[in-house]
């Protein structure tokens, strides 16, 4: 099997091979067939319309690399983790967006980050020093000397304005992780990214480029405080909540649930048969030029028999059949006393199940009820700058997710979006599973945090978590656990191509006399397989032990796993249960000469052999 995370790259050639595949030529791209195919839509002027900025190679560069790095479980850091279908990962979230890039493409409905603002107080650029050495570089770059693993704990600094490329920074760290985001996107999907002013228009440009212009949503106004701060010229009171679509031809939106208030308004005085009702403006909107002669006529009413035309010269929404029809259905309204200008009946039974969003959202919690949030469940943190409330997180998820989607937020912090699908499966009887990420940075240690006794954010999200399930009281179920998971190095050996010279790469061949390293776990190797395999963390799966070994199966039975003992009793039961395809650690073979029998004997019956 292939040890490597998703390669992007051949990707999107498979898809372009797809669409064109008469520009390829031996299985490289020829850009004169794609020019002659694309015709007039190539662009060839040297200036064009884009979003540019010191670095942008580089963090294009960023994408396209590969990972061989694994997520390791955490029983004691989880709760309820053998049926739980949410996920909180401690790591970088680049290299954990990496990870899941085969296991989760395209299963996410939705997106919710909170990433740094980029006040100039804010952790999360490599440091830039072109005078570092090669190791140093390759370090930073994502590549240890070790194994190809990348260790970031340490590697993050404050993006300073003063440090000469404040905004570029800004941008090259967005870049890649919004764009390994988008390929986790349903189809149907949708992203929500909090900003402030700071880089707000960037951040918009940045969107279009990587979902595409066609696909902007919306820019929410969110008003975060009551008044504005008096310590500046203009005192900024809210925030922005950018949207975007995966595909706006596709994307599926949720209404607003009405208020007490909305649904009060529907009453049924006359006791009519469909029910509650509400009085709706009979006439129609004649901006623009569309008056129609036809629908500009009387309404008599009757129980007066007064005439009533259109107001200000304009026209009836309906014509005079059905009009008529609406008379003799009692669904048109004269007034409490009959004698009013006529009112359409809407019934409570023919509108739709809410009412559409505002861009304006005012009718959330502020951003001080964030905190107190955090002060309910943790204490007093003195950590965290600007916490969002879970009530606007809850009504996000009510806008873009649906009753069994997955929720993914790479950008954890205090876990409030967790806390907001607990909550929310609790109130609504949903099963919404959600997906979090947070590194493990370091608490200064003159914070109230660190003397509270955390190490980390992600050690205070986790604990987050688990004080909103334990709140809960049902940790039993489903929607209410969550698996716990690390970003760690590869289970297996990795070989290193980089490496030279014929007495390191014989010591490299000793450590392949078995593929696992030594104290690898079978439940490790087993979660490092689901990812490498495409399979969701999520995956069941089904252990038959026997004195002759173990065999772990998954999807169905479809996939095979053996990783401590393979012989003919397991390879007969293999048989027995028919899947598509065993994988097997290269060490379980005592030949060349076995293994090879054994992929023939696989061959002849239809099971494709992997080795890992």
């Amino acid at each position: 099997m292939d040890g490597n995370s998703l390669n992007i790259t051949a990707e999107r050639i498979l898809k372009l091979k797809e669409i064109f595949p008469e520009v390829f030529t031996e299985e490289r791209i020829d850009f004169k067939r794609l020019r002659d195919a694309l015709g007039e839509y190539i662009n060839f002027q040297k200036e064009n319309y884009e979003l540019s900025w010191a670095g942008k190679s580089s963090s294009k560069a960023d994408i396209q690399k590969q990972t061989t790095s694994t997520l390791i479980p955490q029983r004691d850091n989880s709760i309820n983790f053998d049926n739980t279908e949410s996920i909180f990962i401690e790591g970088e979230n680049l290299e954990a967006l990496r990870i899941l890039q085969k296991s989760y493409f395209g299963k996410v409905k939705m997106i919710y980050i909170d990433p740094p603002y980029n006040t100039g107080n804010d952790s999360f650029v490599y440091p830039d020093n072109f005078n570092e050495s090669s190791s140093e570089y390759k370090k930073r770059a994502g590549f240890s000397n070790e194994d190809g693993f990348l260790e970031t704990e340490n590697l993050w600094q404050k993006n300073t304005i003063d440090g000469g490329r404040f905004h570029s920074a800004w941008l090259s760290m967005m870049y890649p992780r919004l764009f390994l985001a988008r390929n986790l996107l349903s189809e149907n999907g949708v992203i929500f990214i909090s900003i402030d002013d700071n880089e707000q228009a960037n951040l918009r440009l940045l969107l279009s480029e990587i979902f595409g212009e066609e696909n902007f949503l919306v820019q929410i106004i969110w008003k975060k405080r009551s008044t504005p701060p008096n310590d500046k010229i203009i005192g900024t009171n809210h925030d922005y909540i950018l949207a975007y679509a995966k595909n706006v031809s596709k994307c599926e939106l949720n209404l607003k649930q009405r208020t007490e208030e909305q649904l009060g308004r529907y009453q049924n005085p006359d006791n009519h048969p469909k029910g509650k009702w509400t009085s709706g403006d009979l006439m129609a909107n004649v901006k623009g030029g569309r008056f129609t002669a036809s629908l500009h006529y009387p309404i008599i009413n009757p129980n007066t028999g007064e005439e009533h035309y259109p107001s200000n010269n304009g026209n009836w929404r309906f014509n005079k059949e059905k009009i008529q029809l609406l008379l003799n259905n009692n669904e048109i309204y004269f007034g409490d006393n009959g004698k009013g200008r006529p009112k359409l009946k809407r019934f409570f039974n023919d509108v739709k199940d809410g009412v559409t969003y505002p861009s304006i959202w005012d009718f959330v919690p502020l951003n001080s009820e964030g905190t107190a949030e955090i002060e309910d469940y943790l204490g007093n943190m003195n950590i965290f700058d600007t916490p969002k409330p879970s009530g606007l997180i809850k009504e996000l998820i009510r806008l873009g997710a649906g009753a069994d989607d997955i929720v993914l937020d790479f950008f954890g912090g205090s876990c409030t979006t967790a806390q907001s699908v607990l909550e929310l499966n609790e109130s609504e009887n949903t099963n919404r599973k959600f997906i979090l990420v947070q590194l493990a940075e370091t608490i200064s240690e003159n914070t109230k945090a660190y003397k509270n006794g955390y190490a980390n954010i992600a050690e205070i999200g986790r604990t987050r978590i688990k004080k909103v399930i334990e709140r809960l009281n049902l940790t039993s179920s489903k929607s209410h656990g969550f698996k716990s998971f690390k970003v760690d190095k590869s289970n297996f050996n990795i070989w290193r191509s980089d490496i030279k010279g014929k007495d390191a790469i014989l010591d490299q061949l000793k450590l392949f006399l078995k593929s696992e390293k030594p104290g690898s776990t079978q439940e490790n190797m087993l979660v490092e397989l689901l990812l490498k395999a495409g399979k969701p963390l999520t995956t069941v799966i089904d252990k038959i032990d026997s004195d002759s070994g173990t065999i772990y199966c998954l999807t169905d039975y479809k996939i095979c796993i053996c990783l401590d003992m393979f012989n003919v009793k397991i390879r007969d039961k293999i048989y027995d249960l028919k899947p598509s395809q065993v994988i097997i650690l290269n060490g379980l073979f005592d030949s060349d000469e076995a293994l090879s029998n054994t992929k023939l004997e696989f061959e002849e019956v239809g099971i494709k052999l992997s080795l890992i």
